[in-house]
């Protein structure tokens, strides 16, 4: 029987699988996971900054609740100094079509700081029916 062009290529390993979907989770994080933390669902604070890393404008008309913005061209060793060396930053831009928390996760990753992105952006965060801080 010939394979479908979902088993091909065979699927990788389990043992690789295993390595990879757990990097995925030290680089990534989802909108639940970040609700539920902000809102101290999981029975501690959160232990992250959320920035929106889109413009002033963008952040102005609708942000995630918590999010404090620092678009992500003005990311520099001086603006992050304020916190620890060891805060986690979680980066979220306008959506999937968006490459601004990438782009926001790449710099803060040069400077030595932990970082991972919010999967889906805002885009994700009202597909999961989570409401926006509006101007």
């Amino acid at each position: 029987m010939t394979p479908s062009t979902v088993s091909r290529p065979a699927a990788a390993a389990s043992t690789l699988a295993r390595a990879h979907f757990a990097a995925r989770l030290s680089f990534e994080t989802d909108c639940a996971d970040v609700h539920a933390a902000m809102n101290g669902d999981d029975g501690v604070a959160p232990d992250f900054v959320l920035l929106d890393v889109r413009g002033p404008g963008a952040y102005a008309r609708a942000h995630v609740p918590g999010a404090l913005n620092l678009p992500h061209p003005l990311i520099t060793a001086e603006r992050t100094a304020s916190w620890p060396a060891d805060t986690l930053f979680v980066v979220y831009c306008a959506g999937p079509h968006c490459n601004g928390a990438d782009r926001a996760a790449l710099k803060l990753a040069g400077l030595g700081r932990p970082v991972k992105v919010m999967i889906g952006g805002l885009a994700g965060w009202l597909d999961e029916g989570f409401t926006l801080d509006r101007a």
